[in-house]
């Protein structure tokens, strides 16, 4: 007997319709998140987190917003530098040039900080602490150190000119890490003694090298570098407020016994130069600031890089970001330094390795810390400490070692168990072995098949 409607012998068609209900038009099928125009925002936002919540996560936003900080701090020192470079009668590409070749070399930093087993670098943390602190006092020989701005804390190499201190803060980061890492293996941090020594009195050491020179803005970096290593240790508060309590007298001290660092203290909030244009520098980044409204005067259109604002290249770089590419401009690095720190603090707490999580919470620590003493200075929030932002500003001696510690971050988001397990399902993938050249052979597989199995 034939269905209704249908012939004898004839296939339902394959695109054929329902059948229409009976207030007219076709069925709507539920979509995922329970309503028919669309997923809802809870299910959008589940779905945010869970992309969020990926073992990869960090890996990709320490290497994404690094990359993009170092990129845009390139074009800015190029566009920030022209007119001091032909002030200088030096071509207008100098100081950019020299800052491509610091980052090259810093990009080799990184890969090889990145290649590098977790057992090397705490290996190579007390060489690096000796060599490091050898230079450090080898800049207070007279004729060899060099002082650059009041502060002698350079050496000089023919054209260049290496800043050991910045190197102190690797150094101090990968040396503080492994002697806490050891001592948490053997229960020992739980006795104040312990902690401190000879943690704090090492650290103390270098500030005391710093301090010799002059730069109050490296030694404000490496204080934060030591509290970010005792708080991820567990110092109770006691201890901690204590160890607070002395570094911020000793900075009240050296403060009041120096008329440069008083009048840098006076100039926090100044709106005018004031007398003798003692705050001509923070009031003219302020102006550069204001100057770039939303979005900017354009890529090299600054007006206070022409001789009106000091060091547009290095410390107040922020503020030419400023005037040149507007408030989207200067968010869009904010935003870049918040991924970079949230990144580096999803690392050290994801990790059950104890050098991971104090050498990515130091290194996490100084980054996010130059970066808002820089940047609260360019805004008139906090004195100007002479500090460069981290990736960004000109200044190869800064450069190095912070790259080299972004690829330290970097190795420490590829050994999570997650992250390790995601990377090793992606390289043995169809397509990416052999150095990504999988498809080649894929299809070469494919053409030796008979015509008849395709």
């Amino acid at each position: 007997m034939a269905l209704r409607g249908r012939a004898p012998g004839a296939r339902p068609s394959a695109g054929r319709a329902p059948a229409p209900r009976a207030g007219g038009g076709r069925p709507r099928l539920p979509r995922p998140g329970g309503t028919s125009g669309g997923p809802g925002l809870r299910g959008r936002f589940d779905q945010a987190r869970r992309a969020w919540d990926r073992p990869l996560t960090a890996y990709y936003l320490i290497i994404g917003s690094a990359l993009l900080i170092m990129v845009l701090g390139l074009v800015m020192v190029y566009s920030a530098s022209m007119i001091k470079a032909l002030e200088l009668s030096l071509p207008a590409s100098y100081f950019f040039r020299k800052q491509f070749l610091a980052a090259m070399i810093g990009a080799g930093l990184l890969l090889i900080a990145v290649r590098m087993p977790i057992k090397l670098h705490r290996a190579l943390s007390y060489p690096l602490l000796l060599v490091t602190v050898f230079l450090m006092a080898l800049v207070q020989v007279p004729g060899i150190g060099q002082s650059v701005n009041g502060n002698q804390n350079w050496i000089g190499f023919g054209a260049f000119q290496l800043q050991p201190s910045e190197f102190g803060k690797l150094a101090l980061v990968l040396w503080g890490a492994d002697l806490l890492a050891r001592k948490h293996e053997k229960h020992l941090l739980n006795q104040w003694k312990h902690l401190l020594v000879p943690l704090v009195p090492c650290a103390f050491f270098l500030l005391g090298l710093i301090m010799i020179g002059g730069d109050l803005g490296t030694a404000i970096i490496l204080t934060a570098i030591l509290f970010g290593l005792l708080w991820l240790a567990g110092a109770p508060t006691r201890l901690f407020a204590g160890v607070l309590g002395v570094a911020l007298a000793i900075v009240v001290m050296l403060v009041e016994t120096s008329p440069n660092r008083m009048g840098r203290l006076s100039c926090v909030g100044a709106s005018a130069p004031g007398p003798e244009d003692q705050c001509w520098q923070a009031v003219h980044g302020l102006y550069a600031l204001a100057g770039g409204g939303w979005f900017g005067s354009g890529l090299g259109a600054s007006v206070e890089k022409w001789g009106q604002l000091p060091e547009p290249h290095t410390d107040f770089i922020f503020a030419i970001t400023g005037e040149e590419l507007g408030l989207a401009g200067t968010l869009s690095v904010l935003a870049l330094f918040a991924a970079l720190g949230y990144a580096g603090i999803r690392v050290a707490g994801r990790t059950e390795d104890p050098f991971v999580r104090y050498a990515a919470g130091g290194v996490t620590t100084w980054i996010t810390a130059q970066a808002v003493v820089n940047i609260g200075a360019v805004l008139g929030l906090l004195p100007i400490a002479g500090v460069p932002l981290p990736l960004f500003s000109y200044g190869g001696s800064a450069l190095l070692p912070t790259m080299f510690a972004v690829g330290l971050l970097i190795a420490f988001a590829r050994q999570e168990p997650a992250a390790k397990a995601a990377l090793a399902m992606r390289a043995s993938a169809p397509g990416r072995k052999a150095g990504g050249l999988g498809w080649m052979t894929m299809r070469r597989r494919v053409k030796q098949r008979p015509s008849g199995e395709r």
